[in-house]
């Protein structure tokens, strides 16, 4: 799961200007990681079902949020796609 200094990173990372925590970038890259931490906890719990349906939520939210980049700045959506190892 996520923890402060691992969100701080990420932020760090994707971030496009100094105090930006909000950004399309930062939020794919938050939301990716939380994706990852989902998918390794449903393999061990099947039966989750509830976990799932957040899963997928997420994958929803990353989703929409990686075509509002790409309508906006193509540029930046391919350099977060790449670091982020997503097909796109």
């Amino acid at each position: 799961m996520l923890n402060s200094d691992s969100k701080g990173q990420i932020i760090n990372k994707f971030q496009v200007h100094e105090g930006d925590n909000g950004s399309a970038p930062v939020q794919v890259a938050l939301i990716t990681e939380r994706i990852l931490y989902l998918t390794e906890h449903l393999k061990i719990n099947r039966k989750d079902f509830h976990s799932r349906k957040g899963l997928i939520q997420l994958v929803s939210q990353r989703k929409k949020l990686l075509a509002y980049l790409k309508k906006t700045d193509l540029s930046l959506f391919e350099k977060t796609v790449k670091e982020l190892g997503l097909r796109a």
